[in-house]
């Protein structure tokens, strides 16, 4: 019985780092349709957020199964609810590449009112935490999940510097004011990705010690 539990456990763990390997993909794809412009490229992450959804679907259903039926305590349960947890960031985070993707398609036909520097940048910053925060669960690592914490704090002033740049433009060049904002809409998409992979961190942190900023030790 509890061989078959444990391969219960493995197989919701495999399958949590699966999704998270897609969410992460999908965001590259995003920001690569992005800079160079790939319609094509743009609409298949639009259609393949659905597999994403399909992961969590699938996740939530075995966590429940553990669950109700093998009861699991202590850490075995603390593994159990931070997957719970973490498959509804890492949903989102699909969903954000998703968005991306939806925004980019609005405004590639055009040139861009600057070369694409600092969002790339953030991009690249919040595929690192997303990264950092599966390896972390994968791994049991505690120090890769507390980087990856601290790591928001650099998407986050990328994120206001992105902003500022985008305001300068509009003062001087207002009629890219609708490219702006969308832009501007990509860069929050981008740092709520940072502020979701921050939450799987946290989570991992639970699952590791029982102890959650919002939650008593358990």
């Amino acid at each position: 019985m509890r061989k078959q539990y444990d391969t219960m456990l493995k197989e919701l763990g495999d399958n949590l780092i699966r999704m998270a390997d897609d969410a992460e993909g999908a965001i590259k794809k995003a920001l690569k349709a992005l800079i160079d412009k790939d319609r094509a490229l743009a609409e298949a992450v639009i259609r393949g957020d659905s597999v994403i959804n399909d992961y969590e679907k699938q996740i939530e259903r075995q966590a429940l199964k553990l669950i109700y039926r093998e009861q699991p305590v202590a850490e075995d349960l603390r593994r159990v609810s931070a997957a719970l947890k973490m498959i509804t960031d890492i949903e989102r985070i699909g969903d954000q590449a998703s968005d991306i993707c939806g925004v980019a398609l609005k405004i590639m036909r055009e040139p861009y009112c600057k070369d694409l520097v600092h969002i790339p940048a953030m991009a690249e910053k919040a595929i690192e935490m997303v990264s950092g925060g599966v390896r972390a669960y994968a791994n049991g690592d505690l120090a890769l999940a507390n980087a990856v914490i601290k790591k928001d704090d650099e998407v986050d002033e990328l994120f206001e510097t992105v902003k500022n740049e985008l305001i300068e433009i509009i003062r001087a060049s207002p009629e890219f004011a609708e490219q702006i904002i969308y832009l501007m809409m990509i860069a929050k998409y981008i740092e709520r990705i940072g502020d979701h992979a921050v939450n799987i961190a946290e989570w991992v942190i639970f699952n590791l010690t029982g102890a959650h900023k919002n939650l008593q030790v358990i």
